[in-house]
């Protein structure tokens, strides 16, 4: 165990001289609000909160904390699902909302470097005036400098990548206080050590991003949205293999088992059949391509016992549709008032997927817990919601129990224990059943770049 430093009273003398007495917050609201995320881990106060405006703070924050020995935490929205931003170890946490900047757009490039505090659904508004968008979709409005630590993808993963896939450069911030520039604006480069890379999905271990240049795509107009129903979720997962394999590209295909259609039904009025359901949609240039493409995938699907295949969805439903499938998150938590809600993110290969979404459904039975299975079908992610009462022991003892087995199942498949929710603090206790030998290479590079750990310490390693 690593032996930190609080921060004293000369460290919060020299922090409001560097950033000014306002950027600086020690009173029990502001550290209340930096001690939780939207995880059910338990909060950790830090002893204070940092409001940085450029990466140059950030710098001299950083090698102050260094040789000080204090712990550095960064902070986005704060709406990380694994507890990934929680100050486990106190000290200082920096709370990027201030650096909410785009900093150039080169639209002609398909391009455009941002602050890390700037949220997603707010940069991709302005983008859109500019035909432009940046494709991944974590679904909560998350600023770009935690998609990016955490590697967020979404429901358009299958067709465009996740975060990692649509990051060219990046501006970093090194324990020790170095500011580095990593990657180019080129599409792809085979110089050197990919350091973009090893810095996205690192959980703000390794170094703090301060600015990001990201890739973008033109909004397609066109585009096609169908709802397949089935009787069974075991028949709308192999359809989900049939359909990848079939070698079409849809843009999105999500799975939302019964349990999460009547929930959404409760809040948003859609009026779905409440069976197994897969939202499928494709885009492109042209109509005529795409009802080929809805005509196949009917086709697929009525091999496949649907019961049902809604084409031709109209905008205003389609994006309501989408809206909804968004919102599940917050809709299963409002519908399960006082409950705590653990999220289950694996991945497995989608030859795979049927396989591991049948394992999670049987252990819920197992259990008798109450679960809601979801998720980014067409790549291969699972989301199961588990709610229960935290104050019964037994109900934990069986959450915990299901957990361990759906998530130590899916590695044995050949996947992951986190599809798009990172490590932070509930999957670290299988990073070395799934890494083996080499979680002591990622060890060793921390050392490498956080001699004395302070960054984001206790996250990621059992």
């Amino acid at each position: 165990m690593r032996s930190f430093n609080p921060v004293n009273q000369k460290d919060l003398v020299f922090l409001k001289k560097l950033v000014g007495e306002q950027r600086v917050a020690t009173g029990q609201s502001y550290l209340e609000l930096h001690s939780a995320d939207e995880s059910y881990h338990k909060g950790y106060f830090p002893d204070v909160v940092v409001w940085p405006k450029s990466g140059e703070e950030v710098s001299l924050i950083m090698k102050m904390a260094h040789e000080r020995r204090i712990p550095v935490t960064p902070w986005g929205a704060g709406t990380s699902l694994e507890g990934n931003p929680l100050a486990v170890h106190k000290g200082i946490v920096l709370d990027f909302q201030q650096m909410d900047r785009i900093v150039s757009l080169r639209a002609d490039a398909f391009q455009v470097d941002v602050q890390p505090g700037l949220k997603y659904q707010d940069m991709n508004r302005t983008l859109s005036r500019h035909g432009l968008f940046f494709a991944p979709d974590p679904g909560a409005n998350a600023t770009i400098g935690g998609m990016v630590a955490n590697n967020a993808s979404g429901v358009r993963t299958i067709k465009y990548g996740g975060t990692r896939d649509n990051v060219l450069r990046l501006e970093v911030v090194l324990p020790t206080g170095e500011i580095i520039r990593t990657g180019t604006f080129a599409h792809k480069s085979s110089s050197g050590y990919d350091l973009v890379h090893l810095f996205v999905g690192s959980e703000g271990t390794l170094g703090i991003i301060t600015e990001a240049t990201l890739r973008l795509v033109g909004i397609l107009e066109k585009y096609s949205a169908a709802i397949a129903n089935f009787e069974s979720v075991e028949d709308a997962t192999n359809t989900v293999y049939e359909i990848i394999g079939s070698g079409l590209g849809p843009a999105a295909l999500e799975l939302l088992d019964q349990e999460t259609i009547a929930v959404i039904n409760q809040e948003s009025s859609l009026g779905l059949k409440e069976i197994p359901t897969l939202f499928i949609e494709f885009t492109g240039g042209a109509e005529t391509s795409l009802k080929e493409d809805l005509q196949r995938v009917e086709d697929i699907c009525e091999v496949n016992q649907s019961i049902g295949f809604e084409s031709g969805v109209g905008r205003d439903e389609r994006n309501r549709l989408w809206e909804a499938r968004h919102q599940a998150y917050e809709l299963i938590k409002r519908n399960n008032p006082g409950l705590s809600l653990l999220i289950i993110d694996t991945a497995v290969p989608i030859s795979r997927y049927s396989q591991m979404v049948h394992f999670a459904r049987e252990a819920i039975k197992k259990y008798e817990i109450k679960g809601y299975v979801f998720g980014h079908a067409g790549d291969g992610n699972l989301h199961l919601i588990i709610a229960g009462n935290l104050d019964d022991p037994d109900f934990i003892k069986r959450r915990d129990k299901a957990n361990e087995e759906i998530v130590s199942h899916s590695i044995s498949l050949g996947g992951t224990a986190t599809g798009e929710h990172g490590v932070g603090i509930g999957k670290r206790k299988f990073m070395a059943q799934e890494h083996g030998e080499s979680l002591q290479v990622m060890k060793k590079i921390k050392q490498l770049f956080d001699p004395n750990g302070i960054l984001n310490p206790g996250k990621i390693f059992p």
